[in-house]
Protein backbone atom coordinates (compact mmCIF):
# COMPACT_ATOMS: atom_id res chain seq x y z
CA UNK A 1 0.00 0.00 0.00
CA UNK A 2 2.62 2.14 0.69
CA UNK A 3 4.57 1.45 -1.74
CA UNK A 4 1.63 2.71 -4.18
CA UNK A 5 1.22 5.71 -2.27
CA UNK A 6 4.84 6.85 -3.02
CA UNK A 7 4.68 6.31 -7.30
CA UNK A 8 1.31 7.89 -6.88
CA UNK A 9 1.29 11.22 -4.96
CA UNK A 10 2.15 14.16 -6.72
CA UNK A 11 4.65 16.57 -4.85
CA UNK A 12 4.26 19.99 -5.28
CA UNK A 13 6.69 22.92 -5.12
CA UNK A 14 6.13 24.61 -1.69
CA UNK A 15 6.45 28.10 -3.27
CA UNK A 16 3.79 27.97 -5.59
CA UNK A 17 2.35 26.52 -2.22
CA UNK A 18 3.24 30.01 -0.26
CA UNK A 19 3.82 32.40 -3.21
CA UNK A 20 6.44 31.70 -4.85
CA UNK A 21 9.43 31.92 -2.04
CA UNK A 22 12.16 29.43 -2.02
CA UNK A 23 14.58 28.42 0.98
CA UNK A 24 18.48 27.72 0.56
CA UNK A 25 19.18 24.46 2.11
CA UNK A 26 22.75 23.23 3.20
CA UNK A 27 23.10 20.05 0.70
CA UNK A 28 21.45 22.00 -2.29
CA UNK A 29 21.43 25.59 -1.97
CA UNK A 30 19.20 25.54 -5.46
CA UNK A 31 16.37 22.99 -4.54
CA UNK A 32 12.94 24.16 -3.52
CA UNK A 33 11.31 22.92 -0.77
CA UNK A 34 8.81 19.82 -1.60
CA UNK A 35 5.54 19.13 -0.07
CA UNK A 36 2.66 16.96 0.18
CA UNK A 37 -0.24 17.85 -1.33
CA UNK A 38 -3.23 16.29 1.10
CA UNK A 39 -0.96 12.99 1.74
CA UNK A 40 -1.26 11.99 5.84
CA UNK A 41 0.08 9.20 7.31
CA UNK A 42 -3.20 6.56 7.38
CA UNK A 43 -3.87 6.20 11.41
CA UNK A 44 -5.48 2.41 11.58
CA UNK A 45 -6.23 1.89 15.58
CA UNK A 46 -4.53 2.05 18.85
CA UNK A 47 -1.11 -0.15 19.49
CA UNK A 48 0.71 -0.89 22.42
CA UNK A 49 3.58 1.15 23.25
CA UNK A 50 7.18 -0.22 22.65
CA UNK A 51 9.14 -1.59 25.14
CA UNK A 52 11.35 0.78 24.84
CA UNK A 53 9.00 3.56 25.35
CA UNK A 54 7.47 1.89 28.46
CA UNK A 55 11.15 1.15 29.93
CA UNK A 56 12.02 4.37 29.29
CA UNK A 57 9.34 6.13 30.68
CA UNK A 58 9.70 3.69 33.97
CA UNK A 59 13.65 5.34 34.19
CA UNK A 60 12.52 8.53 33.88
CA UNK A 61 9.10 9.06 34.90
CA UNK A 62 8.99 13.20 33.99
CA UNK A 63 9.83 12.72 30.80
CA UNK A 64 6.33 11.06 30.64
CA UNK A 65 4.40 12.50 32.93
CA UNK A 66 2.32 14.21 30.13
CA UNK A 67 -1.40 15.40 29.69
CA UNK A 68 -3.68 14.56 26.93
CA UNK A 69 -3.49 17.37 24.66
CA UNK A 70 -5.87 18.62 21.02
CA UNK A 71 -3.48 17.46 18.52
CA UNK A 72 -1.61 20.07 16.34
CA UNK A 73 -0.10 20.74 13.31
CA UNK A 74 2.83 23.01 13.06
CA UNK A 75 2.57 25.72 10.06
CA UNK A 76 5.18 25.21 7.80
CA UNK A 77 7.28 28.22 6.85
CA UNK A 78 10.83 28.54 5.44
CA UNK A 79 12.20 29.51 8.59
CA UNK A 80 10.75 26.46 10.63
CA UNK A 81 11.77 24.05 7.59
CA UNK A 82 15.25 25.28 8.24
CA UNK A 83 14.97 24.65 11.73
CA UNK A 84 14.09 21.01 10.99
CA UNK A 85 17.08 20.69 8.48
CA UNK A 86 19.57 22.10 11.20
CA UNK A 87 18.58 20.43 14.15
CA UNK A 88 18.52 16.77 12.13
CA UNK A 89 21.94 17.99 10.96
CA UNK A 90 23.45 19.06 13.95
CA UNK A 91 22.16 15.88 15.71
CA UNK A 92 23.35 13.31 13.05
CA UNK A 93 26.44 14.73 13.18
CA UNK A 94 27.45 14.98 16.88
CA UNK A 95 26.12 11.54 17.99
CA UNK A 96 27.71 8.37 16.69
CA UNK A 97 25.48 5.58 15.97
CA UNK A 98 25.83 2.62 17.76
CA UNK A 99 23.78 -0.49 19.23
CA UNK A 100 22.38 -0.74 22.59
CA UNK A 101 24.27 -4.19 22.35
CA UNK A 102 26.95 -2.64 22.01
CA UNK A 103 26.70 0.40 24.31
CA UNK A 104 24.77 -1.18 26.84
CA UNK A 105 25.06 -5.07 26.79
CA UNK A 106 21.40 -5.68 26.19
CA UNK A 107 18.67 -5.43 22.91
CA UNK A 108 16.50 -2.41 23.38
CA UNK A 109 17.18 0.29 25.73
CA UNK A 110 16.12 3.86 25.17
CA UNK A 111 17.70 6.64 26.66
CA UNK A 112 19.06 10.23 25.45
CA UNK A 113 22.78 10.05 24.09
CA UNK A 114 24.56 11.78 26.72
CA UNK A 115 28.02 10.47 25.57
CA UNK A 116 27.26 11.88 22.35
CA UNK A 117 26.62 7.61 21.20
CA UNK A 118 23.46 6.19 20.76
CA UNK A 119 20.98 4.10 18.31
CA UNK A 120 18.56 5.63 16.62
CA UNK A 121 15.46 5.96 19.22
CA UNK A 122 18.18 7.80 21.04
CA UNK A 123 18.61 10.18 17.89
CA UNK A 124 14.89 10.86 18.36
CA UNK A 125 14.13 11.62 21.61
CA UNK A 126 17.03 14.05 21.27
CA UNK A 127 15.68 15.43 17.98
CA UNK A 128 12.61 15.83 19.77
CA UNK A 129 13.79 17.69 23.07
CA UNK A 130 15.65 20.14 21.07
CA UNK A 131 12.63 20.82 18.91
CA UNK A 132 10.18 21.46 22.05
CA UNK A 133 12.79 23.60 23.56
CA UNK A 134 12.84 25.40 20.42
CA UNK A 135 8.94 26.05 21.09
CA UNK A 136 7.79 23.31 18.70
CA UNK A 137 4.16 21.65 20.80
CA UNK A 138 4.87 17.93 21.80
CA UNK A 139 1.78 16.56 19.67
CA UNK A 140 3.20 17.58 16.55
CA UNK A 141 6.27 15.70 17.52
CA UNK A 142 5.92 12.29 17.46
CA UNK A 143 8.24 8.74 17.79
CA UNK A 144 7.63 6.51 15.28
CA UNK A 145 8.56 2.89 14.66
CA UNK A 146 9.27 1.81 11.16
CA UNK A 147 11.02 -0.91 8.84
CA UNK A 148 14.09 0.44 7.15
CA UNK A 149 15.02 -0.06 3.58
CA UNK A 150 16.64 -3.07 5.07
CA UNK A 151 13.62 -4.31 6.48
CA UNK A 152 14.98 -3.86 9.96
CA UNK A 153 13.83 -2.08 12.54
CA UNK A 154 14.16 1.68 12.84
CA UNK A 155 12.66 4.54 14.37
CA UNK A 156 12.16 8.58 13.27
CA UNK A 157 10.63 11.42 14.42
CA UNK A 158 7.58 12.42 12.66
CA UNK A 159 6.69 15.97 12.54
CA UNK A 160 3.03 17.06 11.74
CA UNK A 161 2.39 19.86 9.34
CA UNK A 162 -0.14 21.58 7.67
CA UNK A 163 1.98 20.66 4.46
CA UNK A 164 2.10 17.42 5.57
CA UNK A 165 4.24 14.85 7.81
CA UNK A 166 8.21 14.81 7.93
CA UNK A 167 10.62 12.31 8.86
CA UNK A 168 13.41 13.26 10.99
CA UNK A 169 15.99 10.43 10.30
CA UNK A 170 19.67 9.87 11.33
CA UNK A 171 19.83 7.43 8.40
CA UNK A 172 19.62 11.02 5.93
CA UNK A 173 20.37 14.19 6.10
CA UNK A 174 17.39 15.76 4.77
CA UNK A 175 14.38 16.17 6.02
CA UNK A 176 11.52 14.50 3.87
CA UNK A 177 8.02 14.03 3.53
CA UNK A 178 7.37 10.41 5.27
CA UNK A 179 6.39 8.42 2.00
CA UNK A 180 9.37 9.75 0.47
CA UNK A 181 12.18 7.73 2.86
CA UNK A 182 10.64 4.49 1.60
CA UNK A 183 10.35 3.12 5.12
CA UNK A 184 7.10 1.13 5.98
CA UNK A 185 5.29 2.58 8.79
CA UNK A 186 3.90 0.42 11.77
CA UNK A 187 3.18 2.50 14.92
CA UNK A 188 3.52 6.15 16.73
CA UNK A 189 2.63 7.98 18.83
CA UNK A 190 -0.64 9.03 19.62
CA UNK A 191 -1.22 13.39 18.69
CA UNK A 192 -3.16 13.69 21.70
CA UNK A 193 -0.74 11.51 24.32
CA UNK A 194 2.50 10.24 23.58
CA UNK A 195 1.91 7.30 25.82
CA UNK A 196 -0.87 6.15 24.11
CA UNK A 197 0.77 4.32 20.03
CA UNK A 198 -1.35 4.15 17.29
CA UNK A 199 -0.77 1.91 13.74
CA UNK A 200 -0.11 3.24 11.09
CA UNK A 201 -0.79 1.95 7.12
CA UNK A 202 -2.07 -1.53 7.60
CA UNK A 203 -1.38 -2.12 10.99
CA UNK A 204 1.27 -4.84 9.77
CA UNK A 205 4.59 -5.57 12.05
CA UNK A 206 5.00 -6.80 15.76
CA UNK A 207 4.01 -4.87 18.29
CA UNK A 208 7.89 -4.45 19.99
CA UNK A 209 10.52 -3.72 17.17
CA UNK A 210 13.54 -3.81 17.98
CA UNK A 211 15.41 -0.74 16.06
CA UNK A 212 18.56 -0.76 14.12
CA UNK A 213 21.10 1.89 15.00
Amino acid sequence: MLNSLKKNTIYILFGLVAGGFTIAQPAAASERLRVAAATPMLVDGSSKAPIGWIDFCKASPAECDAKPMKPARVKMTPARFAELDRINRKVNAEIEPLTDQELYGVEERWTYPDGAKGDCEDFVLLKRRLLMQAGWPRQALLITVVRDLKGDGHAVLTVVTDKGDYALDNQAEDVKPWFETGYSFIKRQSQTDPNQWVLLGDGVGPVGVAAAP
